[in-house]
């Protein structure tokens, strides 16, 4: 079916071929084909010249509720697996920030979460999977099988083959809800030192005010939490201690005006946001949709940037650089004015892989809708992170430039030499592999 898609932040837009696949053999005459899920990442990681869309691949295959190891098709989303197993008291491993993405695009990004530090990355709680590769041969890899393909499908942006099934480990749970203690911090060096302070959490993030200067730069309001215990809920949370929903979702029905977002608006959200914890320490306890997952109840939230749409930009310096980095880019960007209203700062815990992004340090994730020079002005970032050692996020990125890419994913020619053992034709293909010339195009 010929279409037009975008992915989450509705740029780049692509005409294509967009069919649904079930798990069937691919033909060999394909070309230039790229796996498709939800479409929650943000840039042109997800389209090519032909889709092949996961989302009707959506069966799970196998459960052991002995040992919560799931095995699944890569079609089935977060979403639908909270549903099923949370009421059973099992919890996702790693979540990023919406449960709307796919196994496979889990995967396929090693997505990480608010527990990165304690927990790794989605990929470290893969025992295996199935992989069609491009000449149509059906493998299976792990960390012991076939492992180099295996290393290179996690994190590689489903440029190693059509992944069909993940099998997994679930987290036990006694409760759906979480233990959430919230910290007002005045400034940067306050918030690195409640990260420091409470590392011991298994989650924890912040939400920080780019706009900000002064004795308050870098104010933030730091989250953490756990998972609650039976014994740590309330008695009406106790009736229903496994509930898989709370509360209802809103819709954005239309894109907003581009000039509702700007730097006044952005800095009254901002004074907002800071200012609605009227106490500097707030505890209580919450279910976890929208302690994971605060955007997902406004449905479309992406309109919210306007027809054009926008791009996110997350980066992540290493540790020893993280603090000095952080001042250097959010001081750009507040001279700049360009500061996001969703601006979420989270640490990294050590991560040794071929090509997933996280690695010890801070990663800083922002908003900007696009407009003219914003590219430029990423480029000018880009450099900084280069600079102190770090890199972007591929699954967020829209217009980061080759050199960029190759010289701060210290695994990419690794990952560039097994893609021309398993992919010689190119037949997967996808826009951001050609932009960054992963893959010639």
């Amino acid at each position: 079916m010929k279409t037009t898609v975008s992915n989450w932040s509705n740029y780049p837009v692509k005409d294509t071929t967009l069919t649904h696949w079930r798990g069937e053999s691919i033909p060999a005459d394909r070309k230039n084909w790229i796996a498709r899920g939800l479409g929650r990442c943000y840039g042109d990681a997800a389209l090519s010249d032909q889709i092949l869309s996961t989302v009707k691949h959506n069966h799970i295959l196998e459960f052991n509720p002995e040992s919560g190891v799931i095995c699944c098709q890569s079609g089935v989303s977060l979403h639908n697996l909270l549903e099923v197993f949370v009421p059973k008291g099992w919890f996702l491993p790693v979540t990023p920030g919406t449960k709307f993405i796919t196994v496979g695009g889990a995967l396929a990004s090693d997505i990480h979460g608010k527990n990165h530090h304690i927990a790794g990355c989605f990929g470290d709680h893969v025992s295996s999977c199935t992989l069609l590769l491009a000449d149509g041969k059906r493998i299976r890899c792990s960390p012991t099988e076939n492992s180099e393909v295996f290393n290179a499908t996690r994190g590689g942006m489903g440029l190693t083959g059509m992944i069909d099934t993940v099998t997994f480990q679930l987290k036990k749970i006694e409760s759906s809800y979480i233990k959430q203690r919230q910290i007002k911090a005045q400034n940067l060096n306050e918030v690195l030192a409640l990260f420091d302070k409470y590392k011991s959490y298994t989650y924890s993030m912040a939400w920080i005010d780019c706009l900000k200067g002064g004795k308050n730069f870098g104010r933030s309001i730091m989250m953490m939490g756990e998972h609650a215990t039976l014994d740590e809920l309330t008695s009406k949370q106790q009736q229903t201690p496994l509930i898989s929903k709370v509360g209802h979702d809103i819709n954005m029905p239309i894109n907003l005006p581009g000039f509702v977002l700007n730097s006044l608006s952005v800095k009254a959200f901002n004074w907002l946001y800071f200012h609605k914890n009227v106490k500097k320490v707030i505890e209580n306890t919450v279910h976890y949709d929208p302690f994971f997952y605060p955007l997902d109840s406004i449905l479309h939230w992406n309109r919210m940037y306007g027809k054009k749409g926008f791009v996110q930009y997350q980066f992540v310096l290493p540790i020893s650089n993280s603090k000095e980095g952080l001042v250097k880019i959010m001081d750009r960007i507040r001279q700049k004015g360009w500061g996001s209203f969703l601006s979420v700062l989270k640490l990294f815990g050590k991560q040794e892989s071929l090509i997933s992004f996280p690695m010890e340090g801070y990663t800083l994730a922002l908003d900007f809708p696009l407009k003219k020079g914003l590219f430029n002005f990423l480029d000018e970032l880009d450099e900084l992170v280069l600079d102190l050692g770090g890199r972007i996020y591929l699954t967020k990125d829209a217009r980061m430039k080759a050199d960029t890419f190759m010289n701060s994913y210290p695994g990419s020619r690794e990952f560039l030499q097994i893609l021309k053992q398993i992919n010689p034709d190119l037949t997967v293909q996808s826009d951001l592999a050609k932009r960054l010339s992963i893959l010639p195009s």
